[in-house]
């Protein structure tokens, strides 16, 4: 499937929810804190579980911790810290948007992704 040209909302809208999740990946970038931009000569990667992250805005702003999920069908990923709890008491993490959040720490060690980052330095 390939991105539409189209600025047309709901051919927009459709190529989302339509997306394979290969491609739905790219839709889970987030940007790099100011320290990780200067170091690694990047803005922005897909966000990855391991990954430290702050969220921006929102309910939970300012609140830190590492991914512990990512959903490719929902688009949303889940941060250790954030919680809310149900009627009966338990837990549960609360989905947060890629874009809502600045990656203030790589989980680095994986090949294939320092290749991404060699690839996108340029």
């Amino acid at each position: 499937m390939v991105r539409p040209r189209s600025s047309k909302p709901g051919k927009q809208r459709k190529y989302e929810a339509t997306a394979p999740l290969h491609e739905r990946r790219k839709f889970l970038t987030a940007p790099l804190s100011p320290g990780l931009r200067e170091k690694h000569g990047i803005k922005r990667l897909p966000v990855r579980k391991g990954d430290k992250v702050l969220i921006v805005r929102g309910d939970y702003m300012a609140s830190e911790g590492k991914v512990v999920r990512v959903d490719y069908k929902k688009v949303r990923i889940y941060i250790e810290n954030v919680t809310r709890k149900k009627a009966d008491g338990t837990e549960i993490y609360v989905p947060i948007h890629p874009s809502k959040v600045m990656i203030t720490e790589l989980k680095l060690g994986d090949p294939l992704r320092e290749r991404i980052i060699e690839r996108r330095r340029g």
